[in-house]
């Protein structure tokens, strides 16, 4: 939505457009954008919910968010940084790095930030990294990968998790 003359037009950036203007978008059948808040609320203790940061200096807020809800949560960011702020605010909280390179020890970027899971971009996985990284007693969350040709290889590379836009589909998946 773009703002003219105070009226919300159609592809705006979200981050363009402040909470109140936020809360006037409608996705489709008169459901809204959710808040981190109601989403965790929906999930309750069901399924762990991965969140991730995008948003500079919002920690606190998110810790605070996931911290007053009943929800199982994980954080990552491709903010290494963000991550370890995360853990100093929340150390008990399961955390993350995402990577879009190929590190030479891909295990440094977890134990830096105090991490546990390496979100690598599943076209750099090989059977070295989940070695090394599972060698740290960490996790490698191979994402995105939307092809179950490409689930077969990450399974037999070892990969403990996948990130797909098709969850029905991989959860279906005949490993």
């Amino acid at each position: 939505m773009r703002r003219e003359r105070g009226l919300l037009r159609p592809h705006s950036a979200i981050a363009d457009l402040n909470y109140s203007e936020l809360r006037k978008v409608v996705l489709a059948d008169g459901i809204g954008i959710p808040t981190l808040q109601d989403v965790l609320a929906v999930v309750g203790d069901g399924p762990r919910v991965y969140v991730e940061i995008k948003g500079k200096d919002i920690e606190p807020l998110v810790v605070r968010c996931i911290r007053e809800s009943t929800a199982n949560c994980a954080v990552h960011s491709f903010d290494h940084r963000i991550v370890q702020n995360v853990k100093k605010i929340f150390p008990a909280i399961r955390t993350g790095v995402l990577e879009v390179a190929r590190h030479l020890d891909p295990l440094s970027a977890l134990v830096e930030t105090g991490a546990e899971d390496l979100w690598q971009d599943w076209t750099l996985i090989d059977a070295e990294m989940v070695r090394r990284v599972h060698s740290g007693n960490c996790r490698v969350v191979a994402w995105t990968s939307n092809d179950p040709s490409e689930w077969k290889t990450l399974r037999a590379l070892g990969v403990d998790a996948i990130c797909t836009d098709r969850i029905g589909e991989l959860a279906a998946f005949s490993w």
